[in-house]
């Protein structure tokens, strides 16, 4: 017989009883029953109940070990009766009379519980992840995430990409976030980049004739923690594609995640083509560029209804309405809810009101209504009776902001929210340039290495906030799981996008020295993008914090709090590498 099993813990059925065996595992649950020991033995594979009498050796040494502590046990498969059946297991029709009993691995007094989800805080869970991992709910998580990334690897190849490795160590690109920088020693005063992401890699692979691409890439972003970004790393499905315009990167993208979606899903519902929404419809309808379309209500904008206006609430400011149907039964804290709602997205309230059988509005801003406003609201909203109309008014990004929210929200409590399904979407046209509210500048609102659209012409004849890009996002209930382009691989539309940004022709010679060169050699039309694996994992598991689909993620604070990351060098090694620390004066 082997060493440590002849078994796995999830392995043996009804048809083994009377079968010698040997398990090894974790101590994961002891219960007493007059007399008699029942311990719960696991391991990667699942779990079997152990049967300890008294008066026996492995009763005398399994009553005296704690919980966690590896054993090896040998014992006899016996059926447990159909009384005593655990329907919730897979060896639960049998259990193992317990003999000889081997410590493989003590365990001291656990900090918390392994068995039951005991509330302990993230902190503590991320200082013992080793333990934390043991949790049924955690470990189901990561094999998720390996059967996801597994599968992907196929279907990638099946799609006729090829997998490819871009390097790690590298230099300093704009990629929207801080870098994490090494320093080299044997370059003293220089300084190598972990990649954000491997966008300047990817492109020269395609100009290089690779034509298509992927990677499971790690990326690293200094940068702020967020329930859907995990701070440090992450990892991306990184694409590229040679010789096509933007319906041909979708194409195999959206198959891929149909397919991925209703593989992983649990049942739920993948529907089937994905829309395509202008990002300005987008902010218009839905208050963001990432919509959850799960929520089937829609915002509509009314700001030239109450432009002229003397309701000082809604004049001269962007004034958006949310039409919500069948809320004749709805009480008045329904309403009241959403109002308090929206104070904690950051409004001042929520206007509101609503219609009434014979047609006529009630509500707080009723009154205030003009005849005209009124027919112009029914007509362009579609009021009937039984309809609520929620406002907001302020700046447009602010409106969008807390309006986007009360949509997924009203939808929710009104019962106008599809449950049980992935509601992807595309995102398409976006603006080249957005302008700087502080301080005027034009800069680059989404991916500078994107192309116009419109080419050449478009950044010498357009108002450069016209000008739209070949760029799209990917989103699914809410979540953005990607965004990509349509790559500009022309060197002096490059120099013109980049001039409008800010940025000297010997500016972008000199940052971008490597590409430029690629591109005076014969560069393809190409494009790309890079769903995030990490997010892709948290739909499917339906967790709501990215954190919980990674074996070993940073807390918010970007610290590994079970390995001591990060630490202080020595003296010695900072003189090896050239560097002389200023620690920021304290306050």
């Amino acid at each position: 017989m082997h060493r440590y099993r002849s078994h796995t813990c999830g392995e043996l059925r009804a048809s083994d009883v009377g079968t010698d065996v040997r398990l090894s595992g974790w101590l994961h649950n002891r219960r007493d029953l007059g007399g008699i020991l029942f311990i719960d033995l696991r391991d990667h594979y699942g779990i079997t109940q152990l049967v300890a009498r008294p008066g026996t050796a492995a009763f005398e040494a399994l009553d005296k070990l704690t919980k966690e502590t590896v054993v090896r046990v040998d014992g006899k498969v016996v059926s447990r009766g159909a009384e005593n059946v655990n329907a919730e297991l897979a060896t639960g029709e049998i259990e193992i009379e317990a003999g000889e009993v081997e410590v493989l691995g003590a365990a001291q007094q656990i900090p918390f519980t392994i068995n039951a989800d005991d509330g302990v805080n993230e902190e503590r869970r991320l200082e013992y992840r080793f333990l934390d991992l043991r949790r049924e709910r955690m470990h189901r998580n990561i094999m998720l995430r390996t059967a996801v990334i597994a599968a992907i690897r196929q279907k990638m190849t099946a799609l006729g990409f090829n997998e490819m490795a871009t390097p790690i160590l590298t230099a300093t690109s704009p990629e929207g976030a801080r870098d994490f920088v090494v320093p080299s020693r044997l370059n003293p005063g220089k300084f190598y980049a972990l990649p954000q992401a491997p966008q300047q890699f990817k492109q020269l692979l395609m100009i290089s004739g690779f034509d298509r691409y992927f990677q499971i890439a790690p990326c690293f972003r200094d940068e702020d923690a967020r329930a859907d970004r995990s701070p440090g790393e992450f990892y991306q499905l990184d694409v590229e594609m040679s010789f096509v315009e933007q319906e041909d990167v979708f194409r195999p993208i959206e198959k891929l995640m149909t397919e991925l979606f209703e593989e992983f899903g649990g049942g739920r519902h993948v529907t089937s083509p994905f829309p395509r929404i202008p990002f300005r419809e987008s902010m218009l309808k839905y208050g963001n560029d990432k919509p959850d379309l799960r929520a089937k209500l829609e915002l509509v904008d009314i700001t030239d209804v109450f432009a002229g206006s003397e309701f000082k609430a809604f004049a001269g400011k962007h004034v958006r309405a949310l039409p919500v149907p069948d809320t004749a039964a709805q009480p008045r804290k329904f309403f009241d809810g959403l109002g308090e709602f929206a104070v904690e997205q950051g409004a001042k309230g929520l206007a509101w009101v609503r219609v009434g059988e014979d047609g006529t509005l009630s509500g707080p801003i009723a009154k205030f209504l003009t005849e005209d406003n009124v027919k112009v609201l029914t007509e362009r909203l579609g009021l009937a009776a039984g309809h609520a109309v929620f406002f907001g008014a302020g700046e447009f990004g602010e409106v969008s902001k807390i309006m986007g929210a009360v949509r997924v929200e009203a939808a929710k409590r009104a019962g106008h929210f599809e449950e049980g399904v992935f509601r992807f979407a595309w995102i398409v046209d976006f603006p080249m340039y957005e302008k700087d509210e502080e301080t005027g500048k034009i800069d680059f609102s989404h991916n500078p290495f994107s192309m116009p659209q419109g080419g050449l012409e478009a950044l010498e004849n357009q108002d450069p906030l016209d000008v739209l890009g070949w760029q799209y996002d990917i989103v699914c209930n809410g979540v953005e799981l990607s965004s990509g382009a349509i790559r500009n691989h022309e060197p002096e539309i490059m120099f013109k996008a980049f001039e409008i940004a800010g940025y000297s022709r010997e500016t972008v010679e000199r940052e971008f020295a490597g590409m430029l060169r690629a591109f005076q050699f014969g560069a393809p039309p190409h494009g790309g993008i890079a769903p995030g694996v990490d997010r892709i994992v948290m739909l499917l598991a339906d967790e709501p914090n990215i954190r919980e689909t990674i074996a070993f993620p940073l807390n918010g604070n970007a610290q590994d709090l079970m390995m001591g990351a990060p630490t202080e060098l020595e003296e010695a090694r900072l003189r090896e590498l050239n560097i002389q620390l200023r620690k920021p004066v304290e306050k």
